[in-house]
């Protein structure tokens, strides 16, 4: 059975999540490195991990399958869960994949450089209703496909 798994730490679209789930059935887990509220539903799983580096993206890592989605803007994340031929997703709505992964990783480490060198970025522009809404459609589409 497909199941989604959600890097939880300010993830904006949990709540997009766990209607898409809920309307399929779909088993949710998320993870985050702390208790978080949560709904009262038994398809909704909070996995706490420890604090420790990386731990959340282990814990993903460990237990996705390639039936399964992540939702991660986590690009080392991301890149980690497409090596198991997971599907990824983030939480604008891009797919992330084997064909734009690398690309991802490169900026990332661009703009870390542009960073410190002094240069701050503005950073991305807070998630708008477009936004969600492409989320909503990218992530029927990866559990459509998920499903074979």
């Amino acid at each position: 059975m497909t199941k989604i798994f959600v890097d939880a730490d300010a993830c904006p679209v949990k709540h997009e999540v766990y209607a898409i789930a809920k309307r399929l059935g779909l088993l949710v887990h998320v993870v985050a490195n702390q208790w978080m509220n949560m709904p009262n539903d038994p398809m909704i799983r909070l996995e706490v991990v420890d604090d420790g580096f990386d731990a959340a993206d282990d814990w993903i890592v460990d237990k996705a399958s390639a039936t399964d989605v992540v939702v991660t803007d986590d690009i080392l994340l991301a890149g980690r869960c497409i090596g198991k031929n997971v599907r990824v997703l983030t939480n604008r709505g891009v797919v992330r994949d084997a064909g734009n992964i690398g690309e991802a990783i490169a900026m990332r480490e661009l703009m870390q450089y542009v960073r410190s060198t002094g240069d701050a970025s503005a950073g991305q522009k807070p998630l708008d209703e477009q936004d969600r809404r492409r989320f909503r459609q990218a992530l029927e589409k990866l559990l459509q496909a998920a499903k074979g």
